[in-house]
């Protein structure tokens, strides 16, 4: 760190030029971002992802990138089938390899029009407005275009006011922890670091974007978290900076001074963000990869961003800004205090009570995370969004009418093993059987198939049945029925041995989803946990502190996990305005954990760090604690204060499920920085004593540190630490 950061300082001012060069040439990428994102699910392997294959080769199909027009009439609607199918015939002829499938009346009052196109959602969901234009409107009669991608280009003004709203409370709540914080105009260091690095990071993501599918959630996760994550880092070393100063350091040697110290824990703090971000890189499914790519970005550009733009920033301008109190100087000077503050007192209060203090903690915690064991994941749905939206009312529409399943339904594919074997009386009489079986079905609203090209393909060797549910592909009641099609109503068919069948689709689709994550998490949640562990063992150079780290990491997870539980599921967030739903979507949980542990590690390092560098100067174990407690409790508070702020922006939102991952986030946040490092870490190394700092020799010969014996004498009392 130390060659690292002369080096830096040697060549400051091509540093801030070079990055001021990147931050431009990232922010222009990035304002193309939008365009590329989509929330298609993509799930190799699985019998969802087979059927999809032969729907895009043999028939043309990607239901995904398909619209549906929904006619509303005033009156009956079979007169209106003409219009709506010249309507539907202009819609077709502005979207690129699209084709009008079907015109029909599904009800007295409702005319539908389905058009099929060989588009991904993220490419056809920027014809939806030219359609709309094309189609004009029916006389007597209301026109929605609707369907996944017309839903998708609907949302996305909706997500970039969610964004705005978001940045619109988080920066103004940053700013003013900032301006608390620091109490000078050093405060503006933090921002303009973050306002490099984020520009940067969406940058970095639309290269991505243009090789692979990312999530639409992606823009706002990098957004309002690299805001979070930017500023605790540079929070934590300006203030270690200023520490140096005050302590009468020149300017280059407090910066040296600062990254041999801070900027090492920020190292480590940016590289267990990652281990539990990369975690996402390995899950079987593109659009968590996408997540792992755009988390993983975030620490990468902020860690690069603290070792070189900061110092670098630090030594041109950190000093004079300094100089500009924004409060008064006995505030600042009483804050300095590290014996007669808050901090100081909560400390040896902690001290005095340590099992009071860390059993009535862990108990809260348990207690917050009961409520896990009600958890109900699902896919996802369209109910969590807004209604007022067009597609969205041509949904609801078409709910009415024919069923919830309309936009996303289940498709039966059938593979009959030879060209022409649609015509085998053996695979008429099964697909006979089949639609007799999907009738009788609960959750069968309408199934369709007939002779033309878009259920048989023109070999006759493929066949497809599409099935129109009633609830929402992402409901309950949708994946009991995937159970029952796969397991009772397909075998029942009876097909013969030669034919494969395969049940794709909307809620097929939802259930391969769960099953793909969820087959894989726990052992990929056991390879971050060991990581974590050789990590931390590097950093703290102790075997029980990284042991106790994860214990306590897990504990806050399970918190919020069960606390989303309480205020979704059970609806107590409803006066707050947040969406009573009883599902929590299925990839919450699983980025919770790799975002969450990681953050939370962060605040870790930084605490326990401290409390070693105190350890490491001749501190006994107690008075290490104290002191790392009382020089870095306003500072991880703060920094907390900040990520929740920016997590609380995704909260108010419209859509229910950034609402979710957005309170996930913001709870566990702000339990880890008061109830689990304000006081059940340093309560828990008071009473582990010396074994905190324990590390045998082979062991530290492996990971390349010192050895710490058990068995080193300590002083009672600690000379005062440079500053105080």
């Amino acid at each position: 760190m130390e060659r690292l950061t002369r080096l830096v300082l040697r060549h400051r001012r091509v540093v801030l030029a070079v990055w001021f060069a990147v931050f431009l040439v990232c922010g222009l990428a990035s304002t193309q971002l939008s365009d590329l994102l989509t929330n298609r699910f993509t799930l190799p392997g699985t019998d969802t992802r087979r059927a999809e294959l032969i729907l895009e080769e043999r028939f043309g199909q990607k239901s995904t990138g398909s619209f549906t027009i929904v006619v509303q009439s005033e009156a009956n609607a079979r007169a209106l089938v003409p219009r709506v199918r010249a309507a539907g015939e202009r819609a077709a002829a502005v979207l690129p390899t699209s084709r009008l499938v079907a015109v029909e009346q599904v009800s007295d009052d409702v005319v539908l029009a389905q058009l099929v196109s060989e588009l991904a959602p993220a490419d056809s969901k920027g014809y939806t407005d030219a359609m709309r234009e094309a189609i004009g409107t029916i006389p007597g009669a209301t026109v929605f275009v609707t369907g996944q991608a017309a839903i998708e280009r609907d949302l996305d003004p909706v997500f970039a006011e969610d964004l705005l709203r978001g940045e619109l409370i988080a920066i103004p709540i940053a700013l003013l922890i900032l301006v608390f914080t620091f109490g000078t105009l050093a405060f503006l260091i933090p921002f303009a670091f973050a306002l490099v690095t984020i520009p940067t990071a969406l940058g970095i993501v639309w290269i991505f974007a243009n090789f692979m599918e990312l999530s639409t959630y992606l823009q706002n996760l990098v957004s309002l978290i690299g805001l979070g994550i930017a500023i605790d880092y540079s929070l934590l070393v300006v203030y270690r900076f200023r520490e140096e100063l005050r302590a009468g350091a020149a300017r280059d040697d407090a910066v040296v001074k600062t990254m041999a110290t801070a900027g090492r824990a920020v190292v480590f703090s940016g590289g267990a963000v990652a281990i539990g971000l990369a975690m996402l890189l390995f899950m079987p499914l593109p659009f968590m990869r996408g997540f792992g790519i755009g988390g993983l970005v975030i620490p990468a550009v902020s860690l690069l961003a603290a070792v070189t733009f900061l110092p670098a920033l630090l030594s041109l301008a950190g000093r004079r800004l300094d100089r500009v109190r924004l409060l008064p100087r006995s505030w600042l000077e009483h804050r300095a205090d590290h014996e007669r503050g808050f901090w100081a007192v909560l400390a040896r209060f902690i001290m005095r009570y340590p099992k009071i203090v860390a059993g009535g903690t862990a108990g809260l915690l348990a207690a917050l995370a009961l409520p896990v064991l009600a958890l109900q994941l699902g896919p996802g749905s369209y109910e969590g969004i807004p209604r007022d939206l067009e597609a969205v009312r041509g949904y609801d529409v078409l709910t009415e009418a024919v069923g919830a399943g309309a936009v996303a339904p289940s498709n039966v594919v059938v593979d009959t093993g030879r060209a022409g074997g649609a015509g085998d009386p053996a695979i008429r009489s099964a697909v006979a059987e089949l639609e007799r079986g999907l009738r009788r079905d609960p959750e069968v609203a309408a199934v369709r198939f007939d002779a033309t090209p878009d259920h048989v393909d023109p070999s006759a060797r493929y066949l497809n049945v599409e099935v129109v549910g009633r609830k929402d592909y992402g409901k309950p009641e949708s994946l009991e029925f995937v159970e029952r099609l796969r397991d009772e109503i397909i075998p029942s068919a009876g097909f013969p041995q030669s034919a494969a069948v395969y049940a794709g689709g909307g809620p097929p689709g939802g259930k391969d989803f769960l099953h793909l994550i969820y087959s894989w998490f726990p052992w990929l949640l056991a390879l971050v946990l060991l990581a974590t562990f050789v990590l931390l063992m590097r950093a703290f150079r102790s075997v029980v502190l990284p042991l106790k780290a994860i214990v306590l990491n897990l504990l806050s997870i399970g918190a919020a996990y069960g606390l989303l539980v309480v205020v979704f599921k059970w609806g107590a967030g409803e006066w707050a305005g947040l969406i009573a739903y009883d599902q929590i979507e299925g990839w919450i949980p699983v980025f919770l954990f790799a975002m969450l542990f990681g953050l939370s590690m962060d605040y870790e390092v930084f605490l326990v760090s401290r409390m070693r560098e105190e350890w490491d100067n001749g501190a006994t174990n107690e008075d290490a604690v104290v002191l790392g407690l009382t020089k870095t409790g306003r500072l991880v508070t703060a920094a907390g204060l900040i990520m929740f702020a920016a997590f609380m922006g995704f909260v108010a939102g419209s859509i229910v499920g950034l609402q979710q991952f957005g309170l996930g986030l913001a709870v566990a946040i702000l339990i880890d920085v008061t109830i689990v490092r304000a006081l059940l870490v340093p309560s828990a190394m008071k009473l582990f004593g010396r074994w905190n700092w324990w590390m045998p020799e082979g062991l530290a010969r492996v990971i390349r540190v010192e050895p710490s014996p058990l068995g080193e004498h300590r002083r009672a009392h600690p000379a005062p630490a440079s500053g105080d």
